[in-house]
C-alpha cells in the first residue's frame, strides 16, 4: 500500500538540523497504525535522488540494501524499528537523525554518516515476515551542507563592541 505520507526534515530552526554528513527528519507518528502488526518493522530508505525512482523494495530482510553498498547501488536502508515505536501513543524522541553513526564495524543496519551533499530522498517501509507491506511517499530532495573553503573564511572577523 502507498501511503500518502511524505518524509520531511523539520521546519523551524533546530541545532543540527541539516550538516555535512547527516540530516534531521520529523518522526512518522500514527502513520502505520492501521497497516502494520506488532511483530513488522518499519525502515528508511535513504537513496541517492537521482536514483528513488529506480529504486526496488527488498523482498525480504536478508535482500535489504546495506550502507555500506551506498556508492555504487545509490541506496541503503537504515533505521530498522518495530512499528509500535511509530505509534500515536509511543514515547519518544520527535525526530529521527540520519548518518549519525560515525563506526558501523560491520553491523547492519548501519545509520552511517553520508558520503556527499546528495541530494537525497527517503521513505519509509513497512516489511512484515513475507516481504514489504506498506510504504510511504518519497521525500522532496535533501541537500545537506558544504564545507567551506578555508580560502574564503576571513582569518581576521570584524570585532564588534557590546
Amino acid at each position: 500500500a502507498l501511503l500518502p505520507y511524505v518524509p520531511l526534515v523539520p521546519p523551524g530552526a533546530l541545532p543540527g538540523k541539516v550538516t555535512a554528513t547527516t540530516f534531521t527528519l520529523e518522526r512518522p507518528r500514527c502513520v502505520f497504525d492501521r497497516l502494520a502488526n506488532a511483530s513488522d518493522a518499519v525502515w528508511l530508505a535513504v537513496a541517492f535522488a537521482d536514483a528513488s525512482t529506480t529504486f526496488k523494495n527488498p523482498t525480504s530482510s536478508t535482500d535489504v540494501p546495506p550502507y555500506e553498498g551506498l556508492p555504487t547501488a545509490r541506496a541503503y536502508m537504515t533505521l530498522e524499528t518495530a512499528a509500535a515505536a511509530y505509534s500515536c501513543s509511543a514515547p519518544g524522541p520527535a525526530v529521527l537523525r540520519v548518518g549519525v553513526d560515525t563506526a558501523c564495524d560491520g553491523r547492519a543496519p548501519c545509520n552511517g554518516p553520508l558520503p556527499s551533499p546528495g541530494p537525497y530522498r527517503v521513505k519509509f517501509l513497512v516489511m512484515g515476515c513475507h516481504g514489504p507491506k506498506a510504504e510511504t511517499r518519497w521525500s522532496e530532495p535533501i541537500l545537506l551542507r558544504r564545507a567551506r573553503s578555508p580560502s574564503t573564511i576571513d582569518p581576521a572577523p570584524a570585532r564588534r563592541s557590546s
